[in-house]
């Protein structure tokens, strides 16, 4: 089995995960998805992803068990039994040791927690090797939308890196935990995002590229070993967005996005860049949506807002 080969077993492994969730799943159907025996699925799938099926089955649904508990009012016992644990107690137990605390505490306290969220295994390899699992290299016509957005004054959660200047060195340094923990802020004003800073906000030592969220200014709850809070003024942000993608497209997608913000010109609608006063920032890359980045614009003149 050559590299390709395994991380599409793996990827389908993933998707069917994905859709069953909330029902009992065994090493039977997961080869089956894959086309494999059982023990090599399984050995293929710890190989890449770092967990096993079931290691990854259990942080997934703890994962989905929290943000059920963060943001509604269910009983531990119902959420537990959505996502196939037995009884109340293993499902406790199993809470606090991939968190740190218990279910009720947690439903309590709502602090932030280190999510699971893996990496769909096709996006990190076609992304991380530039495309070399590409097997469609037709170009297509390239649509990007492109807003501006006001965001107002605002704190952000952030963990900084060494040298960073992009995600995978980040991951690297850092970990790609990161992204997790800051899904789990209960006050996130909008969804984490990535982040270039502009030099003024980069300490020295530390990374242009970061990871945070970001949040009110009135947020007080626990700031996590290694994150640190700063404040963000209010700004005007030129939104771009490419058009929906299959995930086998991801990498190249990513790469037009950018190609368009290089090539575009903000004066023709009365705005100019302003890299220092605020960072340049993408979100999550998710095929439904498409590519979205933001950099940071001011008016030219007063007539346009």
């Amino acid at each position: 089995m050559n590299q390709v080969e395994a991380i599409l077993a793996v990827q389908r492994m993933q998707e069917y995960i994905d859709k069953h969730l909330n029902d009992v799943i065994t090493l039977k159907q997961l080869s089956d998805v894959a086309g494999y025996s059982p023990w090599h699925s399984n050995r293929i799938f710890k190989d890449l992803i770092g967990k096993s099926p079931f290691d990854y089955i259990r942080s997934l649904r703890l994962t989905k068990a929290a943000l059920l508990l963060r943001d509604e009012k269910y009983k531990i016992i119902d959420v537990a039994l959505d996502f196939v644990f037995d009884s109340h107690e293993g499902f406790t137990r199993a809470f606090s040791k991939e968190f740190g605390l218990s279910p009720k505490k947690y439903s309590q306290k709502t602090p932030p927690i280190q999510l699971f969220m893996p990496e769909k295994i096709l996006n990190y390899y076609q992304f991380k090797n530039k495309g070399e699992l590409k097997m469609n290299n037709q170009k297509e016509k390239v649509t990007v939308f492109v807003q501006v957005i006001e965001r107002p004054e605002r704190k952000v959660l952030l963990k900084r890196g060494v040298k960073a200047s992009e995600y995978f060195e980040y991951c690297e340094e850092v970990s790609c935990d990161v992204w997790a923990l800051l899904t789990s802020v209960k006050e996130a004003l909008y969804e984490p995002i990535g982040m270039w800073l502009p030099k003024h906000l980069i300490k020295p030592g530390t990374s242009e590229y970061v990871q945070g969220v970001e949040l009110p200014l009135d947020y007080n709850n626990v700031v996590p070993e290694g994150f640190e809070l700063i404040n963000l003024p209010s700004c005007k942000m030129m939104i771009f967005q490419g058009a929906p993608y299959n995930d086998d497209d991801f990498e190249e997608k990513i790469g037009e996005v950018w190609e368009a913000i290089d090539s575009y010109n903000p004066s023709l609608y009365g705005f100019e860049w302003a890299p220092d006063e605020a960072p340049r920032f993408q979100l999550a890359p998710m095929g439904y949506r498409g590519y979205i980045e933001a950099r940071p614009v001011k008016s030219i003149n007063k007539g346009i807002l």
